[in-house]
Order: C-alpha cells, then sequence, then structure tokens
C-alpha cells in the first residue's frame, strides 16, 4: 500500500491514451493521481477488503495510516464498488469512530462524499452457471466423508477454531478424512504444522493445489466444507465448494448470511463452536443421505458464476469510460 502508486506510476505509460483507471483499495490513488497529474483517466477503485475493519494478526499494533489511505483513495474515486453489502455496511458503520480518534478537526464530511460514491458489485466466480457439477460424492462406498479446507493459510481464517472443532468431532468419535486446500504466502501457520502431525493419514492432501482442474476435482471429491473465518467480505472459495457439491458449515456473521440463501441459513450457519461441532457430528453422521437435499444450495451458486455477472461489469465500465471527456 504504501508503495503501489510510485510502481505503477512508472509501470503504465501514456495515461493519455486509457479510458479508465481500475484499482483496488490496496493502492494510494490520492497518491497516484497527484503523481499522474490531469492525464489521469476516470477511476473506479474495488474495495475486496478495507484497512480499517481488517483484524489485526496475533502480536500486530494498528497502523492508523492504512485506514487513512482508504479514505483518501475513495475521495480521489470517481467510482467506490465493494464486494458485498456486509462489507459496505461494516465499512461505513466503523468510519465515525475511526474519525473520531483524530484529536481535533475530524472530517466528518467524508463520510458522506464517499458513500455517494458508492455501491455493490458481487465479483465473479470460475465456474459455469449452466453446467451443474457433479454434486454426489466421489468416495467409494463405506468411506468416512471428506473435509474440505479452501482458505488462505492466515490468522484471519481463523484455523485454531477449525482444527479445535476437529479434534473434539474425533474425541465423540466421529472419523473423517481431511484435504487442506487454500494458498499459504508466506511461513505456515504453527496450527497447519501441528494439524499435519495431529491428523496423519487422515490428511488425503496438504497444501495450495496450483492447478484449477485438480483444485475443482477436489471440491467435487469433497463432502464438506467448513469456515470459522473472522474476516470475509465475500467467501468466493466456500461458494466454489457449495458449487462442486460440499455441504458448508459457516459462521452466522460476515458475509455468509447475505450469499447464502435464508431458506438454509438454520442447517448450514453456526453460532458457536458448540454448535459448529453438533452439526459437523450430524452431517458426519448423515452425509450420504443429505447430499441430495442440498443439491438446491448447489445449483443457486451459479448466480455467482462470471457469465451471470460480467454483464453488470460491462455496464459499469462503459459508465466509468463515459466520465472521460
Amino acid at each position: 500500500m504504501r508503495g503501489a502508486a510510485l510502481y505503477f506510476f512508472k509501470k503504465i505509460p501514456a495515461l493519455k491514451d486509457y479510458n479508465g483507471l481500475i484499482t483496488t483499495d490496496l493502492m494510494s490513488l490520492s497518491d497516484f493521481k497527484a503523481l499522474c497529474g490531469s492525464t489521469c483517466p476516470p477511476a473506479l477503485v474495488y474495495f475486496h477488503e478495507n484497512q480499517i475493519t481488517y483484524p489485526l494478526a496475533p502480536g500486530e499494533s494498528k497502523d492508523f495510516q492504512f485506514g487513512f489511505t482508504d479514505i483518501t483513495t475513495a475521495l480521489a474515486a470517481d467510482r467506490i464498488l465493494f464486494n458485498s453489502h456486509t462489507h459496505l455496511d461494516a465499512f461505513f458503520s466503523s468510519l465515525p469512530d475511526f474519525l473520531n480518534m483524530m484529536p481535533e478537526y475530524r472530517p466528518k464530511w467524508v463520510i458522506d462524499a464517499i458513500r455517494v460514491k458508492s455501491n455493490v458489485l458481487y465479483p465473479g466466480c470460475h465456474f459455469s452457471a449452466t453446467e451443474n457439477p457433479l454434486t454426489l460424492p466421489y468416495s467409494d462406498s463405506g468411506m468416512v466423508p471428506l473435509i474440505i479446507w479452501n482458505h488462505r493459510w492466515e490468522f484471519d481464517k481463523n484455523p485454531q477454531d477449525f482444527f479445535g472443532a476437529l479434534d473434539t468431532v474425533l474425541k465423540r468419535g466421529f472419523d473423517f478424512r481431511l484435504a487442506l486446500l487454500g494458498e499459504n504466502f508466506q511461513m505456515v501457520p504453527k496450527e497447519f504444522i501441528f494439524a499435519k502431525h495431529r491428523f496423519g493419514h487422515r490428511i488425503v492432501w496438504y497444501g495450495h493445489e496450483t492447478s484449477r482442474d485438480k483444485y475443482h476435482n477436489w471440491l467435487m471429491q469433497g463432502d464438506i466444507v467448513i469456515s470459522t473465518a473472522k474476516q470475509e467480505n465475500f467467501g468466493i472459495s466456500v461458494i466454489e465448494a457449495i458449487r462442486h457439491g460440499c455441504i458448508p458449515l459457516l459462521p452466522n456473521r460476515l458475509s455468509y448470511p447475505e450469499v447464502i440463501p435464508k431458506g438454509f441459513h438454520r442447517d448450514v450457519l453456526y453460532q458457536n463452536q458448540k454448535e459448529l461441532v453438533d452439526k459437523l457430528c450430524y452431517l458426519i453422521s448423515n452425509y450420504e443421505t443429505l447430499h441430495k437435499t442440498y443439491d438446491h444450495l448447489s445449483r443457486s451458486m451459479a448466480y455467482y458464476a462470471w457469465e451471470n455477472r460480467i454483464h453488470e461489469y460491462d455496464d459499469v465500465l462503459e459508465n466509468l469510460a463515459r466520465l472521460r471527456p
């Protein structure tokens, strides 16, 4: 975030030849526009996360300047898009308290100035909207269910509660297999290192799968996908897993109540760790018969396929280009 504007300023030639600029909140748009001057085309910022509500890693202290970079980036934008209503609401709900930390000259006017330019546009997912992936497990008859983790290996996805739930399930006498997918950008969190030893032969895959086809194949083999996230503004990995036939267990918070149809909330959303364990034990005991029940949920995820979302992006980008004199 500190250096992106300087980097891209030297990478992008002849800005006058472009109809529009699209960036995420991870670049200071105000810095970039100051460097470009009048040559900068109309700018759209896509907030897939924000630094005001993003949780702190253990031992990390808050750098408030990142939050102010989000604010000045939003002010410098011509259009602002959030990846969910949950995310948009969280951002604007947190802005007043964030501004109140200033000892004086609090710029409360920025809230309305940013809100008037803001809207929601869901990201698209890389699966077919018409060809329904296999929604029955690949598992041979008699095999225990395959639980999928397909999130980033980071603290905000809360692997501690995930592996804690699996420990409790084993203590209750239930068994499972485990595929630990997802990317890890720095060092492997200790929870995953410990899990590799604790769950041993139950782990059928450990680490990032670089092939998208093979990744989708793991999802089709999966029976249950679990999230214990503390931060999730949309949830592409969960939507992908559901679309490919996994039964979800998700916390009743963050974006999950928004992206899951209300008719399934009672069954797939949990309130606390105990309820997660109880529902997981039930799914493990009944997953073979429950898969057909959740076929409608799998089909409903087609709403998020790129081919069903792309026309909205076309409209947004055409409107952005029209802003150029």
